[in-house]
């Protein structure tokens, strides 16, 4: 087994744990587990940074020397691996986001910053929506 054959076995081996941990940050951010989701952060952490350099010295191999076929196939299930590490940490981020946004919306709702654009009406306690009213409309225009 070639030195470049060995570093792609361990960046697999990484790969498959980062994959894992992506689903287990994903299921801890479903079921609002800040504890797990903060904890899995220096994992997450270390192992991009050891698959960062782990890559960078592969390509630096692949790209100096002739590289066996089969090294080069694996090579490029590596980096499919990777890509699908890469959407599913977009679907974290996604999904923080859009918790985020609802906690903005419903934080504004409460301290009453109405964005009128928002879409979301709001009602006073007489049941109308509490729109702001425009005073002096006929003195503006």
């Amino acid at each position: 087994m070639t030195a470049l054959s060995l570093q792609l076995t361990v960046a697999d081996q990484q790969c498959a744990k980062l994959r894992h941990l992506l689903e287990e940050e994903f299921d801890a951010l479903r079921t609002r587990n800040l504890d797990t989701f903060e904890s899995l952060q220096p994992v997450k952490a270390a192992l991009l940074a050891d698959l960062a350099t782990a890559v960078e010295e592969q390509c630096r191999q692949l790209a100096s020397a002739e590289a066996d076929p089969a090294v080069l196939t694996r090579w490029e299930g590596f980096r499919a691996r990777m890509l699908e590490c890469r959407d599913l940490h977009r679907r974290n981020e996604i999904l923080i986001l859009r918790k985020r946004d609802a906690i903005e919306s419903a934080l504004a709702t409460l301290v009453g910053g109405f964005d009128p654009t928002s879409g979301v009406d709001v009602y006073d306690r007489l049941g109308r929506t509490n729109r702001p009213r425009r005073r002096n409309a006929y003195a503006q225009a």
